[in-house]
């Protein structure tokens, strides 16, 4: 009974013993923390001795901190500076900077200002051009200032190239400063002139022509407002490609310049080519018995020149209503003169034309028409009134000449024409 006691522990007393191996566990582990939690912050202590001394040293060198923040960084000072006598500094004042070049002043503005011959393209639109050539001076006589002379405008309305252009050279040759020329022509034809020809750069800027349509009259009008830009152009001259002069330059230049009319033919003519063509709608700005029929190829003064390309009353109703059966270009100008400006105008045209064979276009001449014979008819074979008084020299000019006419021409201009 005994042994069976020895060999079973009572109960009371394994309970304590688990108690005790459990607080003994417990030590254990709070020492094994504190042991590494030293063992940690040595580690760490020496890691960061340095920080803050290299943060120091950071923000002085930044910031130009105060002497006792360099202080920690060991760095020799400087030697002081040697004391400075205050009495000898002079303080002069800074000099101030030099002030800028004057402006040249702009020349002064002459009358060769405005008299200069202006180049023939620009990017004006028509409405802009037309408006800028109506600003333009209306009263004459400006151009006998400084020896400035009057210039007659030659101003040629094509189709396409000038194929008489040799001979308008030999025209217009060693009489420069008194002319200046313009050339209307569509647009699908390009500039063939050479440099050293008077017609090269003198094509103005241009739109497509048809014949019969108002767009001829607006293409005579364009030229007219490229003309006046030049204020020393007093006359002015509408041409085709198949226009020959009759006379020498100095003939034709004082016959225009010296002339108290100007000249567009303008007359009544009953019939389907004459009254038939106007238009009712055109009452009451302009009348049936106003209608006047006549050649579009004009010779003008400065003032009706002027009034032409101001004109926003009768042209617009050209526009509006006559069209192609209507011929703008052969009932416009000599209606619109007819009208208003009679007085100064002389009825006929300066360009020698022959309708005898009918039909709606006048004779072409060709190679063999060519004859001193035929020309010296038409220069000398019609009488006329000029300046008051007749006189059988009544044309300046002739038309249509074809190409081929122009090696005869030639040949006989210097000495029937007396060209130079």
């Amino acid at each position: 009974m005994k042994n069976k006691q020895h060999q079973n522990p009572p109960p009371c007393f394994l309970k304590h013993f688990v108690n005790a191996q459990m607080q003994i566990n417990k030590i254990i582990a709070v020492f094994f923390i504190f042991v590494s939690g030293l063992a940690l912050g040595i580690t760490l202590g020496f890691y960061i001795k340095d920080t803050p001394l290299q943060i120091y040293t950071a923000l002085a060198k930044a910031t130009n901190l105060d002497s006792t923040i360099y202080k920690l960084v060991p760095v020799d000072s400087p030697p002081p500076p040697s004391p400075v006598n205050q009495s000898k500094i002079s303080i002069e004042p800074l000099a101030s900077p030099p002030p800028p070049p004057p402006c040249p002043s702009p020349p002064p503005v002459g009358l060769n200002f405005y008299v200069r011959e202006p180049s023939a393209m620009h990017e004006m639109e028509d409405s802009e051009l037309l408006w800028r050539a109506s600003m333009v001076p209306k009263r004459g006589g400006a151009y006998t200032f400084k020896n400035t002379k009057p210039k007659v405008a030659f101003m040629f309305l094509t189709r396409g190239d000038l194929a008489l252009a040799p001979l308008w050279e030999r025209f217009f040759k060693g009489h420069e400063g008194l002319f200046s020329i313009y050339v209307h022509a569509n647009r699908d034809s390009g500039e063939t002139m050479p440099e050293d020809s008077v017609f090269h750069g003198r094509r103005v800027p241009s739109k497509n022509v048809t014949w019969g349509e108002p767009n001829m009259v607006q293409a005579e009008r364009r030229l007219l407002a490229n003309a006046l830009l030049d204020l020393t152009n007093q006359r002015f001259i509408l041409l085709s490609e198949s226009c020959i002069p009759l006379f020498n330059f100095q003939t034709v230049y004082d016959y225009v310049i010296s002339s108290n009319e100007t000249f567009v033919e303008a007359y009544d003519l009953p019939g389907a080519v004459g009254r038939d063509r106007y238009r009712r709608q055109m009452n009451p700005t302009i009348k049936l018995d106003q209608w006047r029929k006549g050649s579009q190829w004009f010779e003008v003064d400065r003032h009706l020149a002027l009034e032409v390309v101001s004109d926003r009353r009768y042209f617009p109703l050209f526009e509006k209503y006559c069209m192609p059966s209507c011929y703008s270009d052969e009932h416009y100008l000599p209606t619109y003169v007819s009208i208003k400006f009679w007085k100064k105008n002389s009825n006929r045209t300066l360009h020698w034309v022959d309708w005898s064979r009918g039909g709606p276009h006048p004779s072409r001449y060709q190679r063999t028409d060519v004859t001193h014979e035929f020309l010296n008819k038409m220069r000398f074979g019609t009488t006329c009134e000029y300046n008051g008084k007749n006189t059988n020299i009544c044309h300046m000019f002739a038309r249509k000449f074809m190409p081929n006419t122009l090696d005869r021409l030639l040949r006989f201009a210097p000495k029937l024409m007396q060209f130079i």
